[in-house]
């Protein structure tokens, strides 16, 4: 249900709160844009060109801005770029708006306060404004923007290339990209290590959007932060890094290494959630305690027995090293200890359903029903120093040809956690850019531009270049624009004139 006009926000004060949005992000809009110096009230500093992190970063008090910095966020978490942008757009139009209803408010017989007339004509505008999102806007695209783009080619994603031409159309477009991020210092490396994470997990028969779809959502279990360190020390390498150490000695072999993943207790337990261990007193009680008292110490014994033969069960399958969701007994690690098998505690789940997938063995809850595919094999299980922290670094056997792909795991290296975050931020919004302009597209372009006669087709050809080949490229997913410059000017310019054109035209003034 709409809101009578007298309830709506006032148009100045929506064009208030836009431009003071615009004014936080616009000096660090394009590719010569400057960083923006946050200072957090516990004392720490932020520094970041990124839209998303600069609003995010503001405390909001007014509900509008708290809504319009929300909408943000949707649109950069699906395309993972545009968050100026949005807001450069949207306080460009509102100001159309503003003027164009403050020329001709059309005071009419329902609204005779001047106030009333402009926000009358204001919200029709921006009733126009929606249908022309709704129905010209992909026209517009097509005709006026996609023409001077390019298509990535597919292969570019499918092919094996050598490490001097890695893909290049991608590279060229990370490049652009990370220059609006990080500055012309870092884009080059971090687009060329960017490719290389690519190169290795692209699969060579799906469809780009396949791979590109794993590593956004696995980009948090991929990736490992280290702080102190240049970027230049950011680099690949080989397997999966589990950010956790071992609980038992790890020790080194040369032969592939057997794992399992487990996530329950090795020993059991004497009770279990809800139940309650009763101990009386007096003497009718002695003889009932008396009895208890000798279930409990059968029952230890027989959970040491039960936890020796698990071990021992372990040690017959070959099994070596045991990755574990939850934390196991001191008893526990003692005894593996002593049968040379590696224990790595409380894996989060995110990285033990990586593992598990990149392995090819599944969790397990009780260790006497191992089967073979519960097993999987290593080529290497070892501890590694990343900063001022230990990990557990494994490498899967044969999986280049199990699994097609390249398993790596990318550090990213940063002089400070604030500078680390903002590089890692960058990367993740990257893979999401690639993402947005590879997913298959079910219907882009609207049915007027896909029903345009050949009368409306010279025409456009005379006024565009390339316009041909704009509605397949509509079509075709992989359709991308250079980012900064001149290209960012006009398609902003163009949006705002013809969007300003199509409201001028279609308004005869009226409530």
């Amino acid at each position: 249900m709409m809101l009578p006009v007298a309830q709506l926000p006032h148009l100045e004060h929506v064009l208030q709160t836009v431009s003071v949005l615009e004014s936080v992000v616009l000096s660090s809009f394009g590719p010569e844009g400057g960083q923006v110096l946050f200072t957090r009230d516990t004392g720490q500093v932020m520094l970041s060109r990124s839209g998303t992190k600069i609003l995010t970063a503001l405390r909001l008090e007014h509900p509008l801005a708290r809504m319009i910095v929300a909408s943000v966020l949707n649109h950069s978490t699906v395309t993972g770029d545009g968050s100026k942008t949005f807001i450069l757009l949207l306080a460009s139009l509102l100001r159309m708006i503003h003027t164009t209803a403050c020329k001709e408010p059309n005071v009419s017989h329902t609204y005779n306060p001047r106030k009333a007339a402009v926000a009358s004509t204001a919200r029709h505008l921006a009733k126009r404004l929606l249908e022309f999102a709704l129905e010209d806007l992909d026209d517009l695209i097509a005709m006026g923007v996609v023409p001077y783009g390019c298509c990535l080619p597919r292969e570019d994603f499918t092919l094996k290339t050598n490490s001097q031409k890695s893909i290049p159309c991608v590279e060229k477009l990370l490049v652009s990209f990370f220059h609006s991020r990080l500055g012309q210092t870092h884009c080059d490396f971090f687009s060329h290590l960017t490719c290389e994470l690519l190169n290795n997990w692209k699969l060579k028969n799906d469809h780009p959007s396949v791979s590109l779809q794993f590593i956004n959502n696995s980009l948090p279990t991929l990736h490992t932060p280290v702080s102190g360190f240049p970027i230049s020390c950011s680099r690949l390498i080989e397997g999966q890094v589990i950010h956790r150490d071992f609980a038992t000695p790890c020790l080194q072999r040369d032969k592939p290494l057997a794992a399992v993943i487990l996530t329950g207790c090795l020993q059991p337990k004497l009770l279990s959630a809800g139940e309650v261990l009763e101990l009386g007193c007096g003497d009718q009680q002695i003889a009932e305690n008396s009895r208890k008292k000798r279930s409990i110490v059968q029952f230890s014994a027989w959970a040491e027995k039960s936890l020796e033969c698990a071990i021992a069960n372990l040690q017959r399958l070959g099994v070596s090293v045991v990755l574990s969701a939850v934390k196991q007994s001191a008893a526990v690690l003692a005894l593996a200890a002593q049968a040379e098998i590696c224990i790595v505690e409380c894996v989060s789940e995110d990285e033990l359903s990586l593992f598990a997938h990149l392995s090819g063995a599944k969790p397990i809850t009780d260790c006497w029903m191992i089967e073979p595919d519960h097993i999987a094999t290593l080529t290497f299980c070892r501890p590694i120093l990343l900063g001022a922290h230990r990990y557990v670094h494994v490498a899967f056997h044969d999986s280049d040809k199990r699994l097609m792909v390249k398993p790596c795991s990318l550090i990213i290296c940063g002089a400070g956690d604030g500078q680390t975050d903002q590089y890692v931020c960058a990367l993740h919004d990257a893979i999401r850019m690639l993402l947005s302009a590879w997913e298959p597209m079910g219907m882009t372009a609207s049915k007027r531009t896909l029903q345009c006669n050949k009368t409306n087709s010279s025409i456009a050809e005379n006024q565009i270049p390339n316009s041909t080949s704009s509605q397949s490229c509509l079509l075709m997913p992989g359709c991308v624009v250079p980012a900064g410059g001149r290209h960012a000017t006009y398609t902003h310019c163009l949006t705002v004139r013809r969007t300003c054109k199509y409201l001028l035209g279609g308004y005869k003034g009226g409530g």
